[in-house]
């Protein structure tokens, strides 16, 4: 099989995204009062309504229709005054009531986009953007119309088909499979405190071209959803998972190819590498002369694969009909602009003020706020720095923005992550200890290399980095005067490799950093090393 990046060569993928994302933060179900908790007794909350037990009448829960616009507003989408519920028809275990309420045609949320940045080595999956200079788009009706390139990659506008209502199923448990999963496995539980949970399903535009785009976009809108606070967003735990449907067609063509769907993608290289096999898988198939069937598959991390799970339904196979139990719902202007009123500052809005107020790149701006955990420590930063809640910041605060956006995108997120910890104060790093730290760093009173070990130490040891620093004797030597001594002695005792240096090796300095590193015993500023070595060398 081919590799991705040959594939695309020859083919471009059309890539849809379905998101599923439980509103966790809700404390009943969504017709129903049952209680939402994750983790309780298997099939300990249900009840009739839920249950579908003959007789029962859904009432609509109101904080989840509000969590619903809140989260097309969020989205850019267009809020509909009125939408309908309807039953969509499953026969599978983990539905009780053998069908799903959700929404037609016409859904709460409608017509929405969003814009993802790539750049780095996500940019390098699109091939067709190659022509275009920073700041030009793709013309209409080529396959970079949605795309504007930047000076290290480009935005593709995604566009939005709607964010609608719907419940979500039971949870199977499967026994004996590998990694829980159906694949393999000798027989399955069903659990349904899960059937009836408020659920919203995104779905994108085919607008999407890589995996990277898929994955970007996916992670992009778990940041929103956080940061509006209507779902915990756990991809382990289920709360966000993603179906991915992809199709191919030659690149110069416009007709679509069949589309297979990637069922249940619960991480983010899940969902990268899922796609990746599929577009490889389908153009082999294609190249063969073979036929993509419309199917659903599973992607098995374990042998990196997709198999077969079922031929893909047809909307007649769920008989979709309007729900008889429920009267459609009218949203008023009232309404909407009271949640309107609630809406936080969004993580792209965020970005763009710690770029404005902090100075920062939109690379680091982005970064930073990729988690929440790490955007709010860096305001925590900033303020000890000395930038006050109206945006006011001092010329040593905005001195100091800059490595702080580089420990906490670079350290800090790196350990909160290997300890799966999602907010910095439960560990010993406080944001008055990390400027410190930085302000060391700043006046070369330690090198880059020492403050990683600092950091270390803060983190084990429970210290302030200054009483680190004194203990472990690090502080830097910076005086001019006791380093040209030890320079001046290094450069006489090495008069052949003086004389090769200025004959034009001049990978040779790093050996004289080293050697006057090892008289000063490590405690030697290098940067005044360096450049007294340059001045003494004739550079």
């Amino acid at each position: 099989m081919k590799k991705l990046e040959e594939v695309l060569q020859d083919w471009e993928a059309v890539i849809g995204l379905e998101i599923h994302a439980e509103l966790t933060t809700l404390e009943t179900k969504m017709f129903c009062s049952c209680k939402l908790e994750f983790g309780a007794e298997p099939n300990t909350h249900t009840c009739p309504v839920c249950l579908g037990l003959p007789g029962a009448l859904p009432v609509p829960n109101k904080a989840a229709i509000e969590s619903i616009v809140l989260a097309g507003l969020a989205t850019n989408c267009d809020i509909e005054k009125r939408s309908m519920f309807y039953r969509k028809n499953y026969m599978y275990p983990d539905m009780a009531k053998n069908f799903q309420t959700t929404q037609g045609p016409v859904a709460f949320c409608m017509r929405g986009h969003l814009d993802l940045n790539v750049d780095g080595a996500a940019a390098k999956e699109r091939i067709d953007i190659a022509d275009l200079k920073p700041g030009e788009s793709g013309a209409e009706g080529t396959t970079a119309a949605n795309v504007t390139r930047t000076e290290d990659g480009y935005v593709a506008h995604v566009g939005i088909e709607r964010i609608h209502m719907e419940e979500d199923a039971g949870k199977m448990i499967h026994i004996g499979g590998g990694e829980g999963r159906i694949a393999g496995a000798t027989h399955s539980l069903v659990d349904y405190n899960r059937a009836g949970t408020p659920l919203i399903e995104l779905v994108t535009k085919p607008d999407l071209r890589t995996p990277e785009e898929a994955r970007l976009f996916m992670q992009k809108l778990r940041q929103i959803y956080l940061a509006i606070g209507i779902s915990d967003c756990s991809m382990e735990e289920g709360s966000l998972r993603c179906d991915g449907n992809v199709s191919l067609r030659r690149r110069g063509t416009t007709e679509l190819g069949t589309k297979t769907e990637l069922k249940n993608m619960n991480s983010f290289k899940n969902l990268h590498d899922g796609l990746a096999y599929e577009i490889c898988r389908q153009a082999e198939v294609l190249e063969e002369g073979g036929i993509i069937y419309q199917e659903t598959r599973h992607w098995d991390p374990s042998k990196k694969r997709t198999i077969v799970m079922r031929v893909k339904e047809t909307a007649d196979d769920y008989r979709l009909f309007p729900e008889p139990d429920l009267a459609p719902y009218d949203l008023s202007d009232e309404f909407i602009e009271s949640v309107r009123a609630k809406l936080p500052e969004l993580p792209d809005e965020k970005a763009k003020r710690f770029e404005e107020s902090f100075g920062l790149s939109a690379y680091d701006a982005r970064h930073l706020v990729e988690h929440r955990s790490t955007s709010n420590f860096f305001e925590a930063c900033m303020t000890v720095a000395g930038a006050d809640e109206k945006g006011n910041v001092s010329s040593q605060a905005a001195a100091l923005a800059k490595p702080l956006a580089n420990l906490i995108i670079n350290d800090v997120a790196a350990y909160a992550n290997a300890n799966n910890i999602s907010d910095m104060s439960e560990t010993t790093l406080s944001p008055e200890r990390a400027v410190e730290l930085v302000k060391l760093l700043a006046d070369d009173t330690i090198s880059s290399k020492q403050a990683k070990e600092v950091f270390s130490a803060i983190l084990e040891e429970d210290k302030d980095p200054s009483t680190i620093v004194e203990e472990r004797g690090m502080k830097q030597v910076s005086d001019t005067g006791a380093i040209e001594a030890v320079v001046d002695g290094v450069l006489a005792a090495f008069p052949d490799k003086v004389e090769q240096y200025q004959g034009g090796k001049k990978g040779l300095l790093g050996f004289f950093v080293g050697q006057c590193m090892k008289e000063m015993k490590g405690q030697g500023n290098p940067k005044v090393i360096n450049q007294m070595l340059t001045q003494k060398l004739g550079d």
